[in-house]
């Protein structure tokens, strides 16, 4: 009545928008560009594939240190949730400690990749990225980092390699990962034989499953946070989403090849297969975690409904070299990105590394502020020694394609 029924037109305007993108709005979506407001770091691509390119940060110090930072995403979301903004990106963060960062974008795929395999995301993917920054960065090895699924492929890929004897890496950093598939949240409410059947006669010998499809099971998993607010403010109020940088890339939706798809579902979530050595076979090898003797640091968010805390903290008991746990505030996004320069919320460390996550939980020490100032001293252990920063990105074999972020980052899922 206040609005003269505008508010009401506005709403059925919005709903009527909505149902032909096929998703609700929860952003802003003009209000920002990949490459312009959001992923704005200084860098090139130094190398691409079918698969993902491979983009090299600027240095922003100027020495760094020897051995390369690689970071692996997940393959289900864009990349620079880790460089939003320069305030918040953890890019740029890890530049300017002195790091030499490298960051896998991985390809939206459309119908040609079909048919690529969980092996493909491995070998072609995983194991080309950290060959190829080694190369560049010249350095005898390489630290890895390894994000949600990005975290799994990234130990699948580590134990393959250190199986055939291959010593590249000198550390693990796993965020909000799973190895240990037993207790996987709420997700699990959507993975029964039935379902995973489904999907592998469906799409798993070739098919794409959609990147909205994805976006949605994860809104529904917070209903009251991811759709229920706009449905009331955008139709029954007629109100506008505002700008948010997290919910601009969360809309951001990826699409996954059915055949790599439905390996994950069956052999991670359903069968649980890659914590049990030597159970599950890719590559052509036998996948035994325990092969990973690296120093890892593992770190948990308190409030993950996607990878609970406890069930991270069993990587512990699988890796086969010595770990670091440490346990952050909030959730599986915002416990990750969560700036050192803002110095808010908390995180737990412990000295030891108990068999039991609620045993390590009862010793463990609260720090105020963010645990990426804990992780930077952490890894500076292992990244080598000082050498002067090279402002030329890539090298005479990987030279430099295009400027960050990349075609690859800036295609939408149909």
């Amino acid at each position: 009545m206040e609005s003269g029924g505008s508010s009401l037109l506005a709403g059925f305007t919005h709903l009527l928008d909505d149902l032909g993108n096929g998703s609700i709005s929860i952003t802003d979506q003009s209000a920002f560009e990949v490459g312009r407001s959001v992923a704005t770091s200084s860098g090139a691509v130094v190398y691409e594939n079918d698969l993902f390119q491979l983009i090299q940060y600027a240095p922003l110090t100027p020495k760094v240190a020897a051995r390369p930072l690689v970071i692996v995403p997940p393959c289900i979301n864009k990349f620079y949730i880790l460089d939003l903004q320069p305030e918040n990106s953890f890019v740029r963060f890890a530049c300017e400690q002195g790091l030499t960062v490298f960051v896998v974008s991985w390809r939206n795929p459309q119908q040609d990749m079909a048919n690529t395999t969980w092996d493909a995301y491995l070998q072609e993917g995983v194991m080309q990225a950290l060959s190829v920054a080694r190369a560049i960065s010249r350095a005898d090895k390489v630290n890895a980092l390894g994000w949600c699924v990005g975290g799994t492929l990234l130990s699948t890929a580590l134990a393959i390699l250190r199986a055939n004897g291959d010593d590249s890496v000198a550390s693990l950093t796993l965020l909000t990962a799973l190895l240990d598939f037993s207790d996987p949240g709420d997700l699990g409410v959507f993975i029964d034989e039935q379902g995973v059947s489904m999907r592998e006669h469906t799409i798993g010998r070739g098919g794409l499953y959609p990147g909205r499809e994805l976006g949605f099971v994860f809104q529904a998993l917070r209903a009251n946070d991811l759709i229920w607010p706009y449905v009331v403010n955008n139709y029954l109020k007629g109100k506008a989403p505002g700008a948010f940088d997290l919910l601009y890339w969360n809309a951001d939706t990826t699409n996954l090849p059915g055949p790599m798809y439905s390996f994950y579902l069956r052999n991670m979530y359903l069968e649980n297969s890659l914590c049990v050595p030597n159970k599950l076979t890719c590559c052509n090898t036998p996948v035994d975690l325990g092969n990973i003797d690296t120093p890892s640091y593992l770190m948990a968010a308190e409030e993950d409904h996607i990878v609970p805390w406890r069930s991270a903290y069993r990587s512990t008991q699988l890796l086969g070299g010595p770990t670091e746990f440490v346990l952050g505030a909030s959730g599986h996004i915002a416990g990750v990105v969560n700036p050192a320069s803002k110095n808010k919320r908390s995180y737990w460390t412990n000295e030891t590394c108990e068999e039991n996550a609620d045993d390590w939980r009862a010793t463990a020490v609260q720090r105020r502020g963010s645990w990426w100032n804990h992780w930077i001293d952490w890894v500076r252990k292992h990244s080598g020694e000082q050498v002067e920063a090279r402002t030329k990105l890539g090298n005479r074999t990987y030279k430099a394609i295009e400027s960050a972020p990349g075609r690859y980052v800036k295609v939408r899922a149909e």
